[in-house]
């Protein structure tokens, strides 16, 4: 007697089928980055509206959707990425509906956590316009590849466009804004190269910032004032600030060169000014070295003002020829045609006289008043109960000998501006 193996039926394949899909549950997830090599790539509504119909037409279930505009060339960037992620982990679904592979990865790392959920079974399905991915050794080998191509795509293209600059720089034109005194006009025909012309309203003013330092001796905030006065302004309409002016004083572009990616180049616009011209105005700036670390921190400049013509107080060093170093605070108004005449303090006087005014009105001030009195208390119990520590010795102590943090945590607790007039500080 032979026993017969009763084949699956087709209505079996299907019934087991029916009951996987039953099983899985997607999120939709829809990314466009928001840089300019993505322009071809579908909107997000574009996306979410063709991935719902193939939603539908297969009988996918999608309990959630995730959108956003990020690039995926970077990993752990996209906080939508993220979510996904999670709701993968917390088993609030267990399969993923998206455009193209692409959609979810540029980069090794995001594909790399993809694929550690499958071989996990956390996830079991990726759907997209035209494909299936599952768990098995061929279609993640497939997926990984897809994913791998987008980002090679990406790391062709940086190079790309670095080539294409340093061609264009080779070419004498410098990429990006051009500095105030040209114009950037760009072709009438797409395609073509824009080109960079001479700004005839404010050349002139750059010309005479030039002259009026090498020629006639000024510096470089009398040369800014002048300018100002005879109608100086950006393209925006608005006042040129000092550092912009330094910034312009210094910029080779205007004689015919200049300097990209550390690289200096000759360019095809018109000079405003001639070489030997910039030359001179180098040799006439005066440069600050930049401070090095470690160096005197001056707590006092964000809360100090002048009286006087309302600008701001800074701190500065000067070392006589004993060798020995002093900290004044003075008027930021210095030097150009209108000098402010406030006298300046030293730091030992300020230590003094600003611990008095903290002292006097500390009780305003809620979290720097429970700060003193914390700290007092602390000091004044190993002190003999006549001789206890002041507010105002406590509070100099701190300025003098504090840390940076101690010195910080006063002054940043401290609401009051004060004010720099003959010489003393007040409220």
């Amino acid at each position: 007697m032979y026993l017969s193996v009763k084949s699956p039926s087709l209505w079996d394949a299907v019934a087991s089928s029916m009951r996987y899909m039953e099983k899985t549950t997607h999120c939709l997830y829809a990314r466009k980055s928001s840089e300019s090599d993505e322009r071809q790539a579908l909107s997000i509504d574009s996306q979410i509206a063709a991935m719902q119909k193939i939603a539908d037409k297969q009988g996918l279930k999608v309990v959630e959707t995730i959108q956003e505009s990020k690039s995926a060339k970077d990993s752990g960037g996209r906080k939508g990425y993220q979510s996904l992620l999670i709701g993968l982990q917390e088993r609030r679904f267990n399969a993923i509906l998206t455009w193209a592979p692409d959609r979810l990865s540029r980069n090794a790392g995001d594909l790399g956590k993809l694929v550690d959920l499958m071989d996990q079974q956390v996830l079991v399905q990726i759907q997209t316009s035209g494909q299936t991915f599952t768990n098995t050794p061929d279609e993640k080998f497939l997926l990984m590849i897809l994913c791998s191509q987008a980002k090679l795509e990406n790391d062709n293209r940086s190079k790309n466009v670095k080539r294409g600059l340093r061609t264009k720089c080779e070419m004498g034109v410098r990429p990006g804004r051009p500095p105030i005194g040209y114009k950037l006009v760009r072709a009438d025909r797409f395609g073509d190269p824009s080109s960079i012309v001479v700004d005839e309203e404010r050349a002139p003013y750059i010309k005479k910032l030039f002259t009026n330092i090498a020629e006639k001796g000024m510096t470089g905030r009398e040369a800014k004032e002048k300018l100002q006065q005879e109608g100086f302004r950006n393209i925006s309409g608005g006042t040129v600030g000092f550092s912009r002016i330094f910034n312009i004083l210094q910029e080779p572009f205007y004689y015919g060169e200049f300097v990209y990616g550390g690289i200096r180049y000759q360019g095809n616009h018109k000079p405003i000014i001639s070489k030997e011209l910039f030359t001179k105005v180098q040799g006439s700036l005066k440069r600050t070295a930049k401070g090095k670390w470690g160096r005197k921190n001056f707590y006092f400049n964000q809360v100090l003002k002048c009286a006087e013509c309302g600008s701001g107080v800074s701190g500065t060093e000067h070392t006589n020829r004993h060798g020995k170093t002093y900290v004044y605070y003075k008027c930021n108004k210095y030097g150009g045609t209108r000098v402010c005449k406030c006298k300046y303090i030293r730091e030992e006087a300020l230590f003094e006289e600003a611990a008095a005014i903290i002292g006097k009105i500390k009780e305003k001030h809620l979290r720097l008043n429970r700060r003193i009195k914390e700290d007092l208390a602390k000091i004044n119990r190993f002190r003999p109960e006549n001789d206890p520590i002041s507010i105002e010795e406590y509070l100099i102590g701190i300025f003098r000998e504090g840390s940076s943090l101690e010195k910080s945590n006063v002054l940043r607790n401290f609401k009051e501006r004060l004010l720099l007039k003959e010489g003393r500080i007040m409220l």
